[in-house]
């Protein structure tokens, strides 16, 4: 039996809510799930006039002007995708990294997506880019999975961060780790060779330019999903901006560039 024939589930469909009054329009064995999410308006609100100056109440005891904490609002994308596919096709699920990325871009898409045009490379769904347009003047999206891909994905962020002006791109994405004869343990070959491509191309002269950092995941959690060690976020910065974002089960990306008249 060829590995085509194996089919797979992300571990977030058990915990998303799923719409059974929506029905799916692509495929009939497609599912439509609600995923609810809470983020922070940029709005502070005082708890008394907040024009307030120095004001005294009756008994003479002056009166504290107070901020109220960032106010929460909430919100639901209701997104079709399947729910168990052969692992050629896992593009059409929805992963864990899609929805660290998503939080990445609630909690810092207000100052650094606002005013500008976002391409999204390997966007499974859409549901990353979803988030995206909440804050863009406009988003692009598009898939990628296998290492063929991984290679043109990596040489195409290559080529993105070596042409003017200066770039920097975030990779989120979770590692996978499976069970190997050969290395007799427990491996993440996808992440691995995602990591061995990306040394490549520092090897090369215009990669030998860029800073890499892994970057802590510490930042507020605004969808239901369990945040695991597995996840990572990478940060690549070019000297030559766009800002690049990228990230779900596998690298994926997006681009940004702040819109001009």
């Amino acid at each position: 039996m060829s590995s085509d024939e194996y089919h797979v589930t992300s571990e977030i469909h058990q915990a998303i809510n799923k719409d059974s009054a929506a029905k799916p329009s692509l495929s009939a064995e497609n599912v439509v799930s609600r995923f609810s999410f809470k983020y922070p308006l940029n709005i502070e609100y005082s708890h008394s006039d907040k024009n307030c100056g120095v004001r005294i109440d009756e008994d003479g005891d002056l009166i504290v002007c107070r901020k109220a904490d960032k106010i929460q609002e909430e919100g639901i994308i209701e997104i079709e995708h399947s729910y168990s596919t052969t692992l050629a096709l896992v593009g059409r699920q929805i992963w864990r990294g899609a929805l660290l990325l998503g939080d990445f871009l609630l909690h810092h898409g207000p100052s650094f997506l606002q005013d500008h045009i976002v391409l999204e490379l390997g966007s499974g769904v859409g549901l990353t880019s979803i988030v995206a347009a909440m804050f863009a003047t406009e988003v692009i999206c598009t898939v990628i999975y296998d290492n063929d891909v991984t290679e043109a994905f990596v040489n195409t962020l290559q080529r993105l961060l070596s042409t003017p002006p200066g770039k920097t791109v975030y990779v989120a994405l979770e590692k996978r780790y499976v069970f190997t004869v050969a290395d007799l343990d427990s491996v993440a070959p996808c992440y691995e060779y995602f990591l061995q491509c990306l040394q490549k191309a520092q090897e090369r002269p215009a990669g030998s330019q860029w800073q890499v950092e892994q970057l802590p995941i510490n930042f507020p959690q605004y969808f239901n999903y369990e945040r695991v060690k597995e996840l990572v976020l990478w940060r690549i910065m070019s000297k030559c901006g766009y800002q690049c974002i990228t990230g779900t089960y596998f690298p994926h990306g997006i681009i940004t560039q702040k819109t001009t008249i």
